[in-house]
């Protein structure tokens, strides 16, 4: 029998219930109070019941939260970087007390499993940002997420497992850490290096993996993040036919491709140190770890978050502890005089290196320019023309945003009529007036009801982009937290142009054709934007229109030449 390497902490945790207990389990869920889980907190409920969290048996609770943020250890001591917590609003915190179980339900309803709740407590997030991320920067997308998604209070318990996530795609490919390690014992493989990405892979990351197993002299395991990325990472169905054709310029039964269901945090040396664990605890040996390992970018000030080799740093101080071997690389580059990649620390002085970086690979594809062979395969270049067409095939939306009475509905009609007569794209406009009449007829005007009529504009709009068309929308949109969320929802493969009309107020006042200025003025209506309610300014839009010194056919003609320097028209 052939003898894998242990699961961190010495055994792999599986929470999931068989038999007659599943059956007693689902009795008693009628009975329970019911929490409906983000799709981050799906990921994790998933890690959880499958092992992949070894030793954790649930969402943490304060000693091993505020362990895992001190000095990256649970209670009990063992290793443990990034902190698996299950997040709530205050009103669903208020309606539970420790000591009763919780049916966690997925976005359909399913109940995945039981929280039995041990605690819960109202953590300092800034704090945790700090000791998690290295900073309170809301630029980090997992910063970002706990300050404006994740709830306010934190719930900590153990776990029953009444069943995995559905998933519908790549099914022969999502293999738990217990069948990942069967079909390693399978095959007599007691070493096995893996590869995390969650990028599509081209010619420089085989040639990495390639020298990473035959240093380590075992096969490789491409194991991808298909759970939750950057925000405008590209999409997991379009990369994952990208590694099927990777996986066949690999020498015959060296290498395999298996999908991972986690929620990145982009933490970076944590992060990294995490992965590690995690492939551990799937039966790996060996990991690598490249330049800017699950680095998020930039901070606020325009510097990257993390050094490019800080996460090589901290994983190799705790290899050992770990019990795996790590496979350190830098960036790999294209000689051009040779012929081959090659790390970058391994240049000669006469070698001439090439490389693309990621911004320059995406205008190539977003203008439809050659990419040449030595940067990726044939195949996989065709993949992903077919995900990112050049910017003229994609659609997008207009998102005009401005005060009552500032002329976004005259714009967006405007623009409209300008491009139905250009013709050959399929466009609607969402006003808000008429989204109000005919998609939240039921919502009224507190200013929770206004955001969430914004947000439903935003969604419809983000499905007509994705489907190729042209979606015009006119709402008011106040809040910009609101806009900056819907702006992220359209990274990837569709356009979104923020329009500013910034037209005074005072002009907005004298266009009052529905009297809903002076009814405010007079106190009648209240919380109207621009009188009672803040109006909050974009900081950086796409353009700024003032209708008080333009006409109406300026106008739509600066935004039609905006659309063509921007490669949409």
């Amino acid at each position: 029998m052939t003898n894998l390497i242990c699961a961190h902490g010495g055994t792999l945790v599986n929470l999931l219930l068989e038999g007659e207990a599943i059956a007693k389990a689902k009795q008693e869920i009628v009975a329970l109070k019911s929490l409906d889980l983000s799709a981050r907190q799906v990921c994790d409920l998933e890690m959880l019941i499958n092992g992949g969290f070894s030793p954790l048996k649930g969402f943490m609770n304060p000693d091993d939260y505020n362990g895992c943020l001190k000095d990256m250890r649970l209670k009990d001591g063992t290793l443990w970087p990034i902190p698996i917590t299950l997040d709530v609003s205050d009103a669903f915190a208020e309606t539970v007390n420790v000591g009763e179980k919780i049916a966690l339900r997925d976005a359909e309803g399913v109940v995945l499993g039981i929280l039995t709740l041990e605690s819960k407590w109202t953590p300092d997030k800034a704090a945790e940002a700090v000791a998690v991320f290295g900073a309170d920067d809301k630029a980090h997308p997992a910063v970002n997420y706990l300050h404006t998604k994740a709830g306010n209070v934190y719930l900590g318990g153990t776990i029953t497992g009444l069943e995995l996530p559905a998933h519908y795609d790549f099914g022969h490919l999502r293999l738990t850490p217990a069948k990942l390690r069967a079909y390693f014992q399978e095959r007599g493989w007691t070493r096995v290096v893996a590869f995390q990405t969650r990028n599509p892979m081209h010619r420089a990351h085989v040639e990495l993996t390639i020298r990473a197993a035959k240093t380590a002299e075992a096969n490789l395991l491409i194991h991808p993040v298909v759970g939750m990325t950057k925000p405008g990472d590209v999409d997991h169905y379009s990369r994952v036919r990208c590694y099927e054709h990777v996986l066949r310029t690999y020498p015959d039964q060296t290498a395999m491709l298996s999908l991972l269901p986690l929620a990145m945090r982009m933490g970076g040396p944590r992060e990294a140190l995490w992965h590690c664990i995690i492939r551990k605890n799937y039966g790996c040996t060996h990991f690598i770890v490249g330049r800017d390992h699950a680095g998020p970018g930039n901070n606020s000030e325009g510097k990257p978050f993390y050094d490019p080799y800080a996460a090589q740093t901290l994983v190799k101080q705790h290899a050992a502890e770990i019990g795996m071997e790590i496979e350190l690389f830098q960036e790999m580059l294209y000689l051009e005089n040779k012929s081959e990649y090659v790390p970058a620390d391994e240049l000669q002085p006469e070698d001439k290196a090439l490389a693309i970086s990621g911004t320059e690979f995406r205008r190539r594809l977003e203008q439809g320019l050659e990419i040449p062979e030595w940067f990726s395969y044939p195949a996989v270049i065709q993949e992903l023309r077919r995900t990112y067409p050049p910017k003229c095939k994609q659609g997008f939306c207009v998102f005009f945003t401005g005060l009552s009475g500032s002329g976004k509905s005259t714009l967006a009609n405007a623009l409209m009529a300008k491009l139905l007569e250009q013709g050959g794209r399929s466009l609607t406009l969402l006003d808000g007036d008429l989204v109000r009449k005919n998609l939240s007829s039921e919502l009224g005007f507190s200013k929770e009801h206004r955001d969430l009529n914004v947000r439903r504009i935003g969604y419809v709009a983000q499905e007509i982009a994705k489907a190729g068309g042209i979606a015009i929308c006119a709402p008011i949109a106040p809040y910009a937290q609101t806009r900056n969320d819907i702006r992220a929802s359209f990274a990837g493969n569709s356009g979104f142009i923020e329009i500013h009309v910034a037209t005074p107020i005072e002009t907005c006042e004298s266009r009052d054709r529905k009297g809903l200025y002076a009814k405010a003025r007079a106190g009648i209506l209240k919380g109207f934007t621009g009188i009672d309610d803040p109006y909050e300014a974009p900081t950086n839009p796409e353009l700024v229109i003032d209708t008080s010194t333009c006409s109406r056919e300026e106008a739509a003609q600066r935004i039609i030449l905006k659309l063509q320097s921007m490669g949409y028209l």
